[in-house]
């Protein structure tokens, strides 16, 4: 049986090549330290289940030092020119993106085909993982499509691969790092201290109040720690499940769906959800690092205000 455990190796794997290749590459200055950083995230991932919670904890400050200290930075992987770049994707065009829709179609069409034929009777995956598992598959059956199409040197998807992944840095890991502080914040009680205080701020009846409340803390609880699946066990404990579920009776479907969309408003607000809004500044190297922050206010601020009203109007129906 394919498990979950199989993912970690393959991506703990690929972060152990990153680690030698820039252990090996002597034209950069940053050398030891991107080793050191991306080595620490491979072992995160091929040994984390066994470390225990004190190792991995050490392991993260290690990673937060790397990067506070400024000892990771840009390699020079042996890979090709921006200009030779540009020459191949205007031969090619639209069509180098074909090999990246492979993996979403291999994950979509792959579950469902394990929920709804007999293949899913095969045992192979997982259970509850087939999705994740697909995701996996799907990226190596691009890989290997790739080198069937374009036939590139052996070395050449780990060296782009640490071309983006420098270019990317500390951010590439803050998503994690911040769904971790989530499971923190919620496990120290900051839920109940925020529902605490509303109920002491908001008169008791005061539904659309209370929704208000919600939705725009699932907002700034996203802005503040980058991913709303961090806020949302927080604001779920202190607001939503005991308010607007079981004090006012309202739609757990609707509430928690619809919440979670309140908080993606948060999302597209925030610098510290990097794999939105600083990853994609990164790799389209935009001189303004917020550009994408500034664009997508407009539209996260009536977002936001018309998820609230209707966590109000479909959630007490």
């Amino acid at each position: 049986m394919i498990t979950l455990e199989w993912l970690y190796i393959l991506a703990g794997s690929m972060f152990a090549a990153f680690a030698l290749l820039s252990l090996l590459d002597r034209k950069s200055k940053k050398r030891f330290g991107n080793a050191a950083f991306w080595g620490l995230m491979a072992t995160s991932l091929l040994a984390g289940s066994r470390l225990g919670d004190f190792n991995n904890g050490l392991l993260v400050l290690g990673l937060v030092g790397l990067a506070g200290f400024g000892f990771i930075g840009p390699g020079s992987p042996k890979t090709t020119s921006e200009k030779e770049r540009i020459a191949f994707a205007e031969i090619r065009g639209n069509k180098l993106f074909l090999p990246a829709l492979i993996i979403p179609a291999v994950a979509l069409f792959g579950t469902l085909a394990y929920y709804y034929t007999p293949f899913g009777q095969s045992g192979l995956f997982e259970e509850r993982r087939e999705t994740y598992i697909l995701l996996g598959a799907g990226v190596l059956l691009a890989i290997l499509v790739i080198f069937v199409w374009l036939k590139p040197p052996a070395i050449a998807p780990l060296e782009e691969g640490r071309r983006l992944i420098d270019s990317i840095g500390w951010a590439a890991v803050l998503p994690q790092m911040l769904a971790a502080l989530g499971v923190v914040f919620a496990a120290a009680g900051v839920g109940t201290i925020i529902g605490d205080a509303t109920r002491a701020a908001i008169p008791p009846g005061s539904v659309f109040l209370t929704v208000a409340v919600f939705g725009i803390g699932m907002a700034l609880f996203t802005m503040i720690m980058g991913n709303a699946f961090a806020a949302f066990p927080v604001m779920a404990a202190a607001i939503g499940v005991p308010l607007l579920i079981t004090g006012y009776g309202g739609d757990p479907a609707v509430v928690g769906a619809i919440g979670m969309l309140a908080g993606f408003c948060g999302t597209l607000m925030t610098p510290m959800a990097a794999n939105f809004n600083i990853v994609p500044a990164a790799l389209l190297e935009l001189k303004d690092r917020n550009g994408v922050v500034k664009m997508q206010v407009a539209t996260a601020l009536p977002l936001l205000a018309i998820n609230i009203g209707f966590i109000y109007w479909f959630a007490f129906r």
